[in-house]
């Protein structure tokens, strides 16, 4: 061990002080061929790739394979923090025997994070089918069985940073009382951090291993910032953890530690043995011909590697030496997650005969059209999300969202329509398009509208500057003066670079939140409504063919109400479809409406502008609503994401069928606008 952090260290300071002749050297005596390098102490270099010397020792004692051990083993890389102590002296009475917990965390700044991130978290980990017998998951905390989450959150609202963790024994299913021992844990984190903690708890029982969700809110007892010393995040909660699990269960067994080393022998993933392998390639072969005092050990490495050999991921060199191939850790990585979506997928599909399909974020650019059958989280600790989406292509889709998706605005059983970042937009052609000598000018755009009888030239160029504003935030585009912008020949691929570097996952549109068989019935332009109308390609199989059916139905339907005609083996659909089934649904609910509140309802026209303050949204059939309330009346306008944030405040809008331009703040680069 010594003699691998001497070399180490002798090879980072090598490269530290060449060439020496920048350090400066003397002459001895007056022989003009001797000299002593006299190196000066080692300074960290500015700039993105600047290391500290003491980074880079420690960096290269673990490749060589070194391992904290003995005297020095608990002794921290840091002096800052809460907990560092604590981190020196945990299990020491551990052995190899112990029970071992796998803990994740996550440290999230606040003023980063989206505003209802934490919202977003507290409601996940509470999620209906969490419990043993598939209900609701309550919080918990120290003292009590049911935690006000919204409590927790106000008391945590001028918290700098916010800690999440997932504690996840290996043996969770024989601890039975997950609830006691995450407070048992709590409670010593509080004795080694020297403060009370202000946290709550949910447990899991949903996966093959029972785990624990705790937050933790970012001030201490003394109302001050809770700083955490890294080596205790890191070391220091997994091994009081084990202690606590080991004290509960006893220590593991020498058939236990052997069956689970022989359950990582044969597995699609990344695994401990796998660790291991890698750190003890270094960066030579891996040879098992040197002796070990584990032996047993030694001959269930010998055969995950067989195992890897098989896979392609090693190569035998000869009979007890071979080679790891570079990108082995990648690859078990992306081995395991795909196992991990299947299993998902047959568990939500409950089996039905499908064939499925994990899509990668290098997948097919062509949309994935169906219905939620399940969704969750991939990366718990993230906050990423998934869906399952039954397509009308007969095929199955395993699909991961970006990162803070909420995932209560997708219900199970909703019409989604999913696409991949970085697609052609329209309003792009349109720049575009208005660009005169890679210029354009929102001046000369608004004439040219007006000249040409535009219905909405206001609204179209404001939806010019809000692309280019954000395109111009990331270098796309130049803003040359007020209302005019520089515009490059290869817009259209820099704005889908753009838009790919800022959506890392698939963007989900909701068609639909109600079933196929829902909308059968439905008064409201439905999605079976538009299909109806587009004629839009349906296989005749798995979910497509249950779509097939719900279409002739939806037919039946609408000529019950007159909608609709059955030429033989044609119909016939009424003039305005879409628009008159909107109308009459609006018309219902605002009559509704109006009894409830007393206030007028005011229908929009095509074209005509609406204004007062959004209050709430509606989920219709026929789609999303906001409703806009002046006090003295209100009118119902289709509802778009960018309207969210002025929940309470007083907005403006011009409808145009179903769709609708928001007008949420003056733009002084805009000429005419009133």
């Amino acid at each position: 061990m010594g003699t691998r952090i001497a070399a180490a260290f002798a090879a980072c300071r090598l490269r530290w002080h060449a060439p020496w002749c920048a350090r400066g050297f003397a002459v001895a005596g007056r022989d003009d061929d001797r000299f002593r390098v006299k190196p000066a102490a080692p300074k960290s270099r500015a700039g993105p790739g600047s290391q500290r010397f003491i980074s880079q020792v420690l960096k290269e004692v673990s490749k060589a394979g070194a391992k904290r051990s003995g005297k020095n083993a608990g002794r921290p890389a840091n002096t800052f923090g809460r907990g560092r102590v604590a981190a020196t002296m945990a299990g020491r009475r551990l052995g190899a025997n112990a029970r071992r917990v796998i803990i994740k965390s996550r440290f999230v700044v606040l003023r980063r994070a989206s505003p209802n991130s934490v919202a977003v978290h507290l409601r996940y980990i509470e999620r209906d089918g969490v419990t043993r017998d598939g209900q609701k998951g309550q919080a918990y905390g120290q003292d009590t069985d049911a935690a006000d989450l919204k409590a927790f959150q106000e008391r945590g609202q001028g918290d700098r940073h916010q800690f999440r963790f997932i504690v996840s024994p290996e043996d969770g299913l024989e601890l039975e009382d997950l609830k006691g021992f995450t407070r048992q844990l709590m409670r010593r984190l509080e004795i080694d951090l020297e403060t009370r903690l202000d946290w709550v708890a949910v447990d899991h029982w949903d996966t093959d291993n029972p785990h624990t969700h705790v937050v933790l809110n970012g001030r201490s007892a003394s109302k001050e910032d809770l700083v955490i010393a890294p080596d205790y995040m890191a070391h220091g909660m997994r091994i009081r953890a084990s202690e606590i699990a080991t004290e509960w269960l006893g220590p593991r067994t020498e058939v236990e530690m052997r069956q689970s080393l022989l359950r990582e022998v044969d597995q699609q993933r990344l695994t401990g043995l796998d660790r291991a392998l890698i750190r003890q390639a270094g960066v030579d072969d891996i040879d098992l011909t040197r002796s070990s005092p584990n032996q047993q050990r030694q001959n269930v490495l010998r055969a995950r590697l067989q195992r890897l050999e098989g896979m392609g991921l090693a190569k035998r060199v000869d009979a007890n030496r071979w080679k790891l191939d570079p990108s082995m850790a990648v690859t078990l990585n992306a081995m395991g997650e795909r196992e991990d979506a299947l299993y998902t997928m047959r568990r939500a599909l409950q089996s039905l005969p499908r064939e499925l399909v994990v899509h990668t974020e290098a997948a097919t650019a062509m949309p994935v059209i169906g219905r939620i059958v399940g969704k969750g989280l991939a990366d718990e600790l993230n906050d990423r999300g998934y869906l399952v989406v039954d397509g009308i292509d007969g095929r199955a889709h395993y699909l991961k969202l970006p990162a803070n998706a909420d995932l209560a605005e997708l219900p199970v059983h909703a019409i989604v329509e999913a696409k991949q970042p970085g697609q052609e937009k329209a309003v792009d052609r349109n720049i575009l398009g208005a660009s005169k000598n890679g210029t354009y000018s929102t001046t000369s755009y608004l004439a040219q509208l007006r000249e040409a009888g535009d219905r909405d030239p206001q609204g179209a160029v404001e939806t010019h500057v809000r692309r280019l504003e954000a395109l111009r935030r990331t270098g796309v585009v130049e803003r040359v003066a007020e209302g005019v912008w520089k515009i490059p020949a290869d817009l259209m691929q820099r704005a889908q670079q753009h838009d790919a570097r800022k959506a890392a996952g698939w963007i989900i549109d909701l068609r639909s939140a109600l079933s196929v068989e829902q909308q059968v019935r439905a008064i409201g332009a439905t999605w079976l409504d538009r299909n109806l109308l587009l004629d839009g390609s349906v296989a005749n199989k798995g979910f497509g063919a249950q779509v097939r059916d719900a279409m002739q139905s939806r037919v039946g339907f609408l000529a019950e109400q007159g909608l609709a005609e059955r030429l033989g083996q044609r119909v016939r659909l009424a003039r305005n479809l879409l628009s008159t089934l909107r109308d009459r649904e609006l018309s219902t609910l605002g009559e509704s409406l109006q009894a409830q509140t007393g206030h007028t309802y005011r229908p929009l026209q095509d074209g005509q502008h609406a204004c007062g303050v959004y209050s709430k949204s509606i989920q219709l059939a026929s789609g999303r609503f906001a409703l806009l309330d002046d006090g003295m009346g209100f009118s119902l306008v289709p509802w778009r994401p960018v309207v969210e944030n002025w929940r309470g405040k007083n907005v403006s809008a011009v409808v145009h069928g179903s769709s609708v331009s928001w007008q949420l703040q003056r733009r002084k680069d805009l000429p005419g606008y009133r």
